[in-house]
């Protein structure tokens, strides 16, 4: 059963009668001269996030960003990074979400090998078409050193309505994942080494990776006419608490196949508490130094509190708090929840703040507060 804090509830009766979730329109999606009923929720989270269409349909490359990304951390902000670069083209208010839909895994598959000589293609028993990998041929005495730039590809797909009950295809999203660091074998079952990459050559190879998947994908039917946004984003190493970031985007206009110009993208991670974040951003470190300590007076049973923030154009927009905690009782958590909810005042008012309370037997705790909103929400697991 779960509880929540009198502070919630409150929070429930001040915004009046909760929204009608149960409201909804039926539409008609085109596509391709076919067309299927659809669902759309009249209910929408906030302005920040994208109404989905229903029945839910899975990407045609589900599955995929699990395998290929390093982190846990970099999964989640490549996914959710890319739908904030995406409402710089295609507003919420104006556009519907959709899982990508064209892209399927064997061709993501296909593109995300390595280029074959001809001799690597007899070897591997593939045909010259076969041929499509975008990353670098390996070849030569340190051919294995040779990095791996591109790390997966990820497909969203953006649905206008056409008029009043009826949705197609308004534009795609195209996110390419690069890596920072490449991870190799000099031979099978061998030791594995780790090659730094620049990020000065990620950028160059990312750009010249998207100039070759535009024209791709304009060759794809459903796609020639429609505008499309392509976005970098730098992964991190294997060890990394942080996720890395997008860096650059651009989009093309219908039917063009030729990038112009790239949007440069200010968003970057830290870790809380780091030498780094204390370097470039002392007073966000000082409140947060000031958060944990208040954590360690209170609880004996400490056990450290991490933090990941997120900057957006030099400025602090997201700061998620991990506080892993040894509780003997219900009381504990509750008291402890409470305790932490009144020291969220410590932290600026326009950031969107996470707090999640957690043991050794799972969640304990959350606590959610969004930008400019008065009083949090809290919710206790039991």
């Amino acid at each position: 059963m779960k509880k929540w804090l009198p502070v919630l509830l409150a929070v429930v009766l001040t915004a009046g009668c909760a929204p009608n979730f149960s409201k909804q329109d039926q539409i008609v999606q085109k596509k391709n001269n076919k067309k299927e009923t659809a669902i759309v929720p009249n209910y929408q989270i906030s302005n920040q996030y994208y109404r989905t269409i229903l029945p839910f349909k899975p990407s045609k490359s589900r599955g995929l960003t699990v395998s290929n990304l390093n982190t846990r951390y970099d999964i989640d902000e490549f996914e959710t990074g890319l739908m904030r670069v995406a409402q710089n083209q295609f507003s919420p208010d104006d556009y519907l979400f959709q899982e990508g839909q064209y892209l399927d895994k064997s061709t993501v598959l296909s593109w995300l090998n390595r280029k074959y000589t001809s001799q690597q293609l007899k070897a591997q028993k593939l045909k010259p078409e076969e041929n499509v990998g975008l990353n670098p041929v390996a070849s030569g005495k340190d051919a294995a050193s040779t990095p791996i730039y591109l790390a997966h590809i990820l497909e969203q797909d953006y649905l206008i309505k056409t008029n009043k009950n009826t949705v197609k295809l308004g534009g795609v999203v195209i996110g390419l994942a690069l890596n920072s660091v490449y991870y190799y074998q000099k031979q099978q079952y061998g030791a594995t080494y780790d090659k730094t990459i620049s990020h000065a050559q990620v950028a160059s190879h990312g750009k010249s990776i998207a100039q070759e998947v535009i024209k791709r994908i304009r060759n794809i039917d459903g796609l020639k006419n429609v505008p499309i946004t392509i976005a970098l984003y730098e992964q991190k190493g294997t060890d990394s608490v942080v996720p890395g970031n997008f860096f650059a985007y651009t989009t093309v206009t219908n039917g063009s196949s030729s990038i112009d110009k790239w949007k440069s993208v200010k968003e970057k991670y830290y870790l809380f508490p780091s030498d780094q974040v204390d370097k470039d951003y002392r007073d966000d470190s000082q409140s947060f130094n000031n958060f944990k300590d208040d954590v360690e007076k209170y609880f004996p049973n400490y056990n450290g509190v991490v933090g990941r923030g997120l900057y957006e154009d030099g400025q602090l927009t997201k700061l998620d708090i991990e506080i892993p905690m040894q509780f003997y009782g219900q009381s504990e958590v509750v008291g402890f929840t409470q305790y932490i909810t009144g020291l969220i005042s410590d932290f600026p008012d326009h950031i969107s703040l996470e707090i999640s309370v957690t043991s050794v037997n799972g969640p304990k705790a959350l606590i959610v507060r969004e930008p400019d909103q008065k009083e949090p929400f809290v919710h206790i697991y039991q």
